[in-house]
């Protein structure tokens, strides 16, 4: 899979009259070579993969992952380097780009402290950017993919299942999250196990759990806390940073009451966030634009006297935010095998109620990746 993925970059780096490219951004690393879980940039060591269009790889890593990257990187060459010897990783790359005529690097992914010294190797008038090259290739799911994006929507429904059974009056936020955290850890070893020949690939889950409760509510990327839950109030889950399976990310959100609705005019809130998913929905298919769905999923929204909204949705892979984007603007033509996070989402003065799941596109419309009611009736606990 890695090795056909990279013979494809230099394919296209080369139809691109692109002489090598060198991507930093740690999620591409593991989409072209199968390496990842190095230390990365927040402990000051750079991993860069230098690629040529003629057919030659190189990964430029830290000693201390060496052996990591020997077992996991399918690269032709791997060049380790140690904390205060020599050049460091900066040794390899002169040769590199050396005679070059055109660089490709990510503009918005490589770390400052490399980019000033390309910026020294190479003139801005032989740079240029690989990024437009990966978000085409990593758009369409291969089939391994989509059985990882499977997979992952069954760790996430399990973590949502589980999430939702510890929620009750009295209960704090954090006992929530240690719930859904086992739940998610079990299924993925599950499969693992069962249709996977990765013993490295760890099954455990991670990402502080999203949720707020009571008066919170309205505070959309809150992380589970000590606060104690109470009847009549409104809970909100999200599993958007969780939900990680071998790497492959999706999105996935729920809003639940304890109970009873104690205010009732959030039922109302509520209903308009789901019919403007549904609405989103009715217009997923192949051949519309993105930004088609999202004006569909808006139009809800502000008919029913609500602000206009954040985008509708996204599409995920082996990073959290991939190409395309739900989202005015973006009028990327939606295919098969694009994996889309799509949301319903209404925001007030005192509440937020938000409802998300994740889907392959298919050649007729969609297939669903994860599972949970949210019918008004069905999300009371």
């Amino acid at each position: 899979m890695f090795t056909q993925r990279l013979s494809e970059f230099q394919a296209r780096l080369a139809k691109a009259n692109i002489d090598v490219a060198l991507i930093t951004d740690d999620d591409n690393v593991y989409y072209l070579t199968g390496y990842y879980d190095y230390l990365h940039m927040e402990f000051g060591r750079p991993t860069i993969l230098v690629v040529t269009s003629d057919g030659k790889s190189l990964l430029i890593t830290p000693t201390i992952d060496l052996n990591s990257a020997q077992a996991a990187a399918r690269v032709d060459r791997i060049a380790a380097w140690n904390d205060g010897m020599g050049a460091e990783w900066r040794a390899e790359l002169p040769a590199a780009v050396e005679g070059k005529a055109r660089v490709a690097i990510e503009p918005n992914h490589m770390p400052p402290l490399v980019r000033a010294y390309v910026n020294d190797l190479v003139e801005p008038s032989r740079m240029t950017s690989a990024t437009p090259i990966l978000a085409d290739m990593r758009m369409i799911k291969s089939p391994e993919e989509l059985q990882m994006a499977r997979h992952a929507g069954q760790v996430a429904t399990a973590m949502m299942y589980a999430g939702r059974a510890a929620i009750a009056d009295n209960v704090a936020e954090f006992e929530v999250a240690i719930a859904t955290n086992q739940a998610g850890t079990r299924k993925a070893a599950e499969l693992l196990s069962a249709h996977y020949n990765d013993a490295d690939m760890s099954p455990s889950t991670h990402f502080l759990q999203i949720m707020a409760s009571g008066r919170d509510i309205i505070k959309t990327h809150r992380r589970a806390s000590t606060r104690v839950m109470r009847h009549g109030e409104p809970v909100f889950l999200c599993f958007c940073g969780m939900t990680n399976f071998h790497r492959f990310k999706l999105g996935f959100d729920r809003t639940f009451w304890i109970g009873e609705i104690a205010d009732k005019s959030q039922a109302d809130v509520y209903q308009v966030a789901v019919a403007s998913q549904q609405a989103a929905l009715a217009a997923l298919r192949p051949g519309v634009t993105a930004e088609s769905v999202h004006a569909a999923y808006a139009e809800v929204i502000q008919e029913a006297g609500f602000e206009y909204p954040f985008r509708c949705g996204r599409a995920t892979g082996f990073s959290f935010l991939e190409a395309p984007q739900l989202v005015t603007g973006d009028t990327t033509i939606l295919r098969p095998g694009m994996v889309l996070a799509v949301d319903g989402s209404v925001s007030v003065e005192t509440f937020r109620a938000q409802v998300g799941d994740s889907f392959i596109i298919t050649d007729t419309g969609y297939e669903p990746l994860t599972d949970h009611p949210k019918s008004l009736e069905e999300v009371i606990i």
